[in-house]
């Protein structure tokens, strides 16, 4: 199977569903992945873990793990990466933890900016690209 270059599906899941949220957790185009933005909740739940930027900043990377596997690809597949810090002086902290989810030979292209208030007081939000794992034909 492969995926038509022009084509379109947005993607859910009753995990995101359920949290009556006004958009789709993931876009499909081709064989690219496009993820809204993603924060450190609960998974089915308007919650964020406590414990700081630490503990959200996992949860987050969880989160998109998750998300990513769910519609057909990996976490070694993302190519980018968008990063919003509630604080940018936590950008120490939440680094460590994003990094420990990537090889240090593919590394995501990455932005970061801070910003004045993010979705449920979330510390993090992240929003990444993924290709597709590419499908084998029977």
């Amino acid at each position: 199977m492969s995926y038509s270059p022009d084509s379109v599906e947005y993607l859910t899941s009753p995990e995101t569903t359920s949290m009556n949220l006004p958009f789709s957790e993931a876009v499909r185009v081709g064989n690219m992945l496009y993820l809204s933005g993603v924060i450190g909740n609960i998974p089915g739940k308007k919650q964020l873990v406590t414990g700081g930027i630490k503990a959200e900043t996992k949860q987050t990377m969880d989160n998109i793990k998750r998300i990513i596997e769910r519609h057909g690809s990996s976490i070694d597949r993302i190519i980018q990466c968008k990063v919003m810090l509630a604080d940018i002086q936590e950008w120490d902290p939440m680094n460590e933890v994003y990094l420990s989810y990537f090889s240090p030979s593919r590394l995501p292209a990455r932005s970061a900016l801070a910003a004045t208030g993010l979705a449920l007081n979330a510390r993090v939000e992240m929003e990444c690209i993924a290709t597709l794992t590419p499908m084998i034909e029977s």
